[in-house]
């Protein structure tokens, strides 16, 4: 039986034919389509076929996870020698090494820990060294020398997609992780990184470190973890300061309300599993859509939009998140809740059951991420603008609990109804900012 470490060899040395893309051209794709064939209608035993087999592949009788990888090579091969609008030879270079090299990182530190954080951060740290080689070696091959802070960030931006991803779904998936990785390194090429050196470096370094803090501390999962240091990476490459200074507001801030009083909300039946660990779904519902506001701050220059519209967007569902997230894990300890939509006493816990404490705290918790927003942002009208983000946070937890008396459990899951609403939130502050 192969080693899981030298079966993550093999892809790896796979996955390496992606250096030859200068060389080939437009013929980048054959290498990956011929593995591709071999894998699917020729190779059914012998030593190839005990390296690369896993267990399902043995009961088939045919490579269907060596395929499946060379499949997806082969895509985004074919990507980036398009004619027109092409994907970025290290772009494609970067994606495949990223999902070929991280796994031998995490085989070899699961040799020797079974920590899953230890696991994806050798998946992470491997998964980027591959990456920017990959993208430097291709680089110096054509004869164009890559911008090494670009370079630096769509490996790590790269790394920690593949190990968000990875995270979530099983070892078979890997095509589709490699390719969800391209088509999103490929956006963020598109956008362009204009940061320096210094600033990717030491934005890299603080997301990690908050990251590594969040799990030790208790205040993430490991998936909730690796979507957090790439929320904030995002966040500070594609924004600035400011906007990561309102992000970890709220992961902060949040993050403790959910530790505060744990065993008296376990008492009560109350508390947030994992001890209140936040997931990778938790995190993205809650800043998802703020993810978004980035993204389309930085793309604003080329849509010819008003930048100013996506920082109220992006204050704004964070305000939600936090009034949401602040009312819930305080105002769970006070008082009888009653159901929002018929003001009936419900037991706590209650999907859209509120208490006069917890909404009070919810606009406190809008107010903290509307001052850091003025403090960082120079709003023509401060005022205005600090009261647009209140009344955007405020909507958003509103609606947040309208949905959770009326659709969440039946039609709607928790991470849903977080979505929508800081997606209310966004969209009332970006609202009122046009109209005062």
């Amino acid at each position: 039986m192969t080693s899981t470490l030298r079966r993550a060899g093999g892809f790896a040395a796979v996955g390496t034919l992606s250096l030859a893309a200068p060389e080939l051209g437009r013929a980048a794709a054959a290498p990956f389509a011929i593995v591709a064939l071999l894998a699917a209608f020729v190779v059914d035993e012998g030593p190839v076929f005990e390296l690369f087999a896993r267990p399902q592949d043995r009961r088939d009788g045919r490579l269907n996870g060596l395929a499946g990888f060379a499949l997806a090579a082969t895509g985004l091969a074919i990507l980036s020698t398009a004619p027109r609008e092409s994907m970025p030879t290290g772009v494609f270079v970067a994606a495949v090494l990223v999902v070929a090299y991280g796994k031998v990182g995490a085989r070899a530190v699961e040799r020797v820990d079974s920590d899953p954080a230890r696991s994806a951060a050798g998946f992470g740290l491997a998964a980027f060294l591959a990456a920017l080689a990959g993208q430097l070696i291709v680089g110096w091959n054509l004869g164009t020398t890559p911008s090494l802070p670009a370079a630096i960030f769509l490996a790590a931006a790269g790394a920690l997609v593949a190990a968000l991803l990875r995270s979530m779904l099983y070892e078979r998936d890997d095509p589709l992780v490699m390719l969800s990785t391209g088509l999103l390194l490929w956006l963020f090429d598109a956008i362009g990184v204009t940061a320096g050196l210094t600033e990717v470096g030491v934005a890299l370094a603080v997301t990690v470190a908050l990251g590594y803090l969040s799990y030790r501390t208790g205040t993430a999962s490991v998936p909730g973890m690796v979507t957090g240091v790439l929320l904030a990476l995002l966040t500070i490459v594609f924004g600035g300061v400011g906007w990561f200074a309102i992000l970890i507001a709220f992961f902060g801030i949040g993050g403790l309300s959910a530790k505060y009083r744990y065993e008296e909300k376990r008492q009560r039946g109350v508390a947030e599993d994992n001890e209140g660990a936040r997931g990778s779904g938790n995190v993205l519902g809650n800043a998802a859509v703020a993810l978004v506001a980035v993204i389309g701050f930085a793309a604003s220059g080329s849509v010819s939009m008003n930048p100013d519209l996506f920082r109220f967007a992006f204050t704004g569902s964070l305000a939600a998140a936090m009034s949401d997230t602040l009312s819930s894990e305080i105002g769970v300890l006070f008082g009888e809740p009653r159901l929002i939509t018929t003001l009936k006493r419900v037991d706590p816990g209650t999907d859209g059951g509120v208490t006069w404490q917890g909404y009070v705290v919810g606009v406190v918790g809008a107010a903290v991420v509307s001052g850091v927003a003025v403090g960082f942002f120079a709003f023509d009208a401060p005022r205005l603008a600090a009261l647009a983000v209140v009344c955007g946070g405020v909507a958003g937890m509103t609606v947040d609990s309208l949905l959770g008396a009326t659709l969440e459990g039946g039609r709607i899951g928790n991470q849903t109804v977080n979505f929508l609403g800081t997606l209310a939130g966004a969209v009332v502050s970006a609202g009122l900012a046009l109209l005062l």
